[in-house]
């Protein structure tokens, strides 16, 4: 049977996303997310703040050395299910997308298929992260050089393509070993929630990617900047 958007978002965490677990924001606001076709209120947010966006980058560099360790072969599979995954429930996001944010619908399965290929590209790209050796110019030693992941990785999306956006950001973090600290638009957060599901569903281990969504940026991503952690 075919879903209405008010079935799909009736079944997504709509809290802060922070070491694997939903929860309320620390304090308590939320935020109404609106058809704008409609002026109809489809969802309510969890509104995070500086509490919210401390925890959240605290649990990505607790996250970041296990996660880094963690084979490429093994990011790469849970990149490839995410892909699928959003290929199986293209018709779904779209119709969220559409809901949220008032793209036309066929445009928004376009958005899908665009942003579904960032995580096939990167599932492809995470077993080729490559170093180098050579001789010094000198002729005495050799260089070595390799690749390590650096997170916490911050990434913030805009409003107009919620899809494409964040599978551009989370696919190489996901392929080079980083964890993330992701603040959607506050336009369009649905999108973004759906797809914390989607990959937690294709594997992607608790405090890998902690999810704030916000009415003040600023109170966010400042904190963030300013860790130390990313």
């Amino acid at each position: 049977m075919t879903r209405t958007a008010a079935d799909i978002i009736a079944d997504l965490g709509t809290g802060v996303h922070i070491d694997g677990r939903w929860r309320d924001a620390a304090s308590g606001a939320t935020f109404e997310v609106h058809n704008p076709a409609t002026g109809e209120v489809v969802a309510t947010v969890a509104d995070g703040g500086p509490d919210d966006a401390a925890a959240a980058i605290e649990a990505a560099g607790r996250t970041q050395a296990s996660w880094g360790a963690v084979p490429a072969r093994e990011r790469a599979e849970i990149l490839r299910r995410a892909y699928e995954l959003l290929i199986e429930r293209a018709d779904e996001l779209a119709l969220i997308m559409t809901t949220e944010m008032g793209k036309p619908l066929a445009e928004a399965r376009g958005e899908v298929a665009y942003g579904a290929e960032f995580l096939r590209w990167f599932s492809e790209e995470a077993c080729r992260i490559r170093g180098d050796a050579r001789r010094s110019p000198d002729g005495n030693t050799r260089l070595l050089v390799t690749s390590e992941p650096v997170g916490p990785c911050i990434l913030v999306t805009p409003w107009n393509f919620p899809l494409a956006m964040a599978t551009r950001k989370i696919g190489p973090a996901v392929a080079a070993g980083c964890t993330m600290v992701f603040k959607p638009a506050e336009l369009t957060p649905l999108t973004s929630l759906y797809l914390v599901d989607l990959l937690r569903e294709a594997g992607l281990p608790a405090g890998v990617l902690n999810v704030v969504c916000t009415t003040s940026p600023g109170g966010v991503v400042e904190p963030w900047i300013d860790s130390g952690i990313a």
